[in-house]
């Protein structure tokens, strides 16, 4: 096969190096089932994040990259076309680290072996889960020794695949130590990065064990880039930055034509997420001795989504399936199996009386409401009639699992040898578990602790589900309905920033930890941070700098922004009160628009002071989710003091005592001024201009200070949660 070069950007970062498409890359990129624009994507990206590791030429070093996609959205196939990709371009050895237990480890390594098609070829030389046996240690050198100048001799690259597992790590840890890796170029994979694979014990101090021995590997690797692949990237981004796994560069991943993720089900109105009750959900206080309508409800519709799926000849191909989702209390799923099981016996025997049987009368009645539900969203659905005698036929077939360890082993579905599944579960059907055509997903469990990633992680309904998005419902309590939509908005915004930080040039490192995220949420579990994070939302509450004098280059910089805004618009007096004095006459420019105030006067303004930049950061970046939701957004500008200077003290800390003057009442008590603090608009965003003259304790004068204040009303509420980061640790 040809070779090709594909060069991504002229913007391209003096570290990076432009990877050649190769035979084994063109390969696998020729047998994958995709549309052509999908395969463009994912070898673009593959391109992309190859670029930014290592170049395999270098005699010594390391790099960690960060790699975000969705849920379900095929990271699994990035990682494999990006080991394609670098066995092409001379990396000797690349090691995936996947699965924390035995059934996602070996769904992993059977993708590796099936997509490389590394049974039938010897272009790569394969091991899972190896140890340092003498035999093992030869084969792998020879592979590493390979002269690659030599045109006419198979090329050799080394894949191990090692569960992530203290044991199997162990192994790997002491192979490596007998290789000799001088000069070889590594490529380390990390799948599901932010569990498991991070500090656990960083508070106190020490190293959980799984932590210290992918340390370890890296070690062991001279030259490597350790690539962490995830959905859910919060906790990975708030490590510290002189932690070794925190990223050096973060890669964006598109999805598939045909994904639908969570803004398919919770922001675009495809109407397929129904309720579960409160009194549905079992608890402590609520026990439920029979199952809730709601159950019954998500049977019905997913049974007849399988029976109109073999009645359109699917069932000798393909699956479908429904996950029942209830608690990881492992008790719970054994009462939802019970319910589940004998729910369909009992429907199963209804439909074999007699069709004039009250039982079975009613039982069709229940069916025809679930019909009608499914044809909203099913167009071409047939006929109720024409789907009865198949609807026996997925009654009696459709296998029902509890999956989970309470018997011992997990059990391991054979997706090959039956159609329609219903599976029941926990934490099993969490992160990484793939379930084979889900349609139908019944959660009556809540949010929990509210960590957004492992709310993130259960969302096993996400997935390249197009072709039959209409067959698909989840069943959620309000709360964790909530939770879903909450969790959509921080993933784009997270997703949105990254993205413009890395157009911009910048290095992940510069890039400020400032996360939309609801305030019932937490990012990530705490036993991983070790540097704390604050909450933020201005809402009816105003931004004011507090020292806004610190940097003689930021104020004369302020100061032109400033001057050269307020002419082109035109302000009036704002006179109040007729008892008001002339510095409580303001001017007034209102109906502006937002986001001509925000891109030319708000987002070029700069505050040297740590604190007064920490806030003003966030508030840019709740006004500017703001806009792109609403983008002709009004506000309201105030020159205060009709631009006339207004002195104020300085504090032993350098900060203003106080920016807004208070109200004034006349003796009688009647108010003719009501204050900086209240002088805004009730509908729009309100800026103050402010121009100071700042005295400070020792009576040193700093004249002509620009400032600004900003009001933001209830209504653009957002919560942020704001981490700084210290590079130098």
């Amino acid at each position: 096969m040809s070779e090709l070069v594909q060069v991504l950007s002229s913007k391209q970062d003096r570290n990076e190096w432009i990877p050649v498409l190769g035979s084994e890359t063109l390969a696998l990129l020729d047998r994958l089932e995709l549309r052509e624009e999908d395969k463009k994507n994912v070898r673009d990206e593959a391109v992309s994040v190859l670029s930014k590791c290592l170049r395999p030429s270098m005699d010594a070093g390391h790099k960690t990259g960060l790699v975000i996609g969705y849920i379900q959205s095929g990271k699994t196939m990035s990682f494999t076309t990006l080991a394609a990709l670098a066995h092409d371009n001379g990396y000797k050895l690349i090691v995936v680290i996947t699965g924390i237990t035995k059934n996602l480890f070996e769904q992993s390594r059977e993708r590796l072996e099936q997509d490389l098609e590394i049974r039938h070829r010897r272009t790569w030389k394969f091991h899972a889960n190896p140890k340092a046996k003498p035999h093992v240690v030869q084969s792998i050198n020879v592979a590493l020794q390979s002269d690659q100048h030599l045109v006419d001799v198979g090329k050799q690259a080394v894949l191990i695949a090692a569960m992530k597992n203290s044991t199997h790590l162990k192994n790997l840890i002491q192979l490596l130590k007998q290789l000799d890796l001088r000069g070889i170029p590594a490529l380390v994979i990390d799948d599901e990065a932010d569990q498991a694979s991070l500090n656990t014990q960083v508070r106190d101090g020490g190293r959980s064990t799984i932590y210290q021995r992918i340390l370890d590997i890296r070690d062991c690797l001279p030259n490597h880039t350790f690539l962490q692949y995830t959905a859910t990237p919060q906790a990975l981004l708030l490590i510290n930055l002189i932690d070794v796994l925190s990223p050096d560069f973060a890669e964006i991943l598109t999805p598939g034509s045909t994904y639908t993720g969570g803004k398919i089900f919770f922001e675009r109105n495809f109407d397929l997420v129904r309720r579960i009750r409160p009194d549905e959900v079992p608890t402590k206080k609520n026990q439920l001795i029979e199952p809730p309508d709601s159950l019954l409800e998500a049977m019905q519709v997913f049974y007849l989504g399988v029976a109109n799926g073999v009645l359109q000849g699917e069932g000798t191909s393909g699956n479908r399936s429904m996950m029942v989702h209830p608690s990881k209390e492992t008790m719970q799923h054994a009462n939802y199996t019970e319910w589940v099981r004998s729910i369909q016996k009992n429907w199963s025997e209804i439909f074999d009386l007699d069709t004039a049987d009250p039982d079975c009368l009613e039982l069709l009645e229940s069916f025809q409401t679930a019909y009608l539900d499914l044809a909203r969203t099913v167009p071409d659905l047939p006929p109720f009639s024409a789907l009865m005698p198949y609807l026996q036929h997925t009654l009696k077939t459709t296998l029902i699992t509890e999956v989970n360890a309470a018997a011992g082993k997990t059990p391991q579905i054979e997706w090959h040898q039956d159609y329609a599944h219903i599976l029941v579960g926990g934490e099993v059907l969490n992160r990484g578990y793939t379930i084979e055509g889900l349609t139908v997903t019944y959660m009556p469990r809540g949010r929990g602790v509210g960590n957004a990633d492992t709310i993130q992680q259960r969302a096993r309904w996400f997935g390249y589900k197009a072709n039959y998005l209409g067959y698909c419902r989840v069943f959620l309590t309000d709360t964790t309905r909530n939770a879903y939509e909450s969790y959509v908005r921080h993933e784009e915004d997270v997703r949105c920033h990254l993205a413009n930080h890395k157009a911009a040039g910048k290095s992940l490192r510069e890039w400020r930890r400032a996360f939309l995220l609801s305030g019932d949420m937490k990012p990530t579990r705490d036993s991983v941070l070790d540097e704390p994070y604050m909450r933020v939302n201005f809402s009816n509450s105003w931004f004011s700098p507090r020292a806004p004098h610190l940097s003689g280059d930021a104020v004369i910089s302020n100061r032109k922004i400033i001057n050269h805004y307020l002419p082109r618009h035109d302000f009036g007096p704002d006179l109040g009160h007729p008892k008001r004095t002339k510095p409580q006459i303001h001017l007034l420019a209102t109906g502006l628009p937002l986001k001509e105030v925000y891109e030319e006067l708000l987002t070029r303004l700069h505050w040297a002071s740590h604190n007064d930049s920490q806030f003003f950061a966030v508030l840019l970046l709740q006004l500017g989710s703001f806009l792109s939701r609403t983008p002709n957004e009004k506000c309201d500008i105030y020159q205060m003091s009709s631009g006339e200077p207004r002195e104020r003290g300085l504090d032993e800390n350098g900060n203003i005592k106080q920016l807004f003057q208070g109200p004034q009442y006349f003796q009688n008590g009647e108010e003719y001024y009501p204050g900086d603090g209240h002088i805004y608009s009730r509908d729009h965003i309100t800026v103050q201009v402010h121009k100071l003259r700042l005295r400070d304790a020792d009576g040193q004068v700093f004249n002509d200070i620009p400032a600004i204040a900003v009001r933001v009303p209830h209504r653009l509420s957002d919560d942020w949660l704001v981490q700084e980061k210290d590079a130098e640790g």
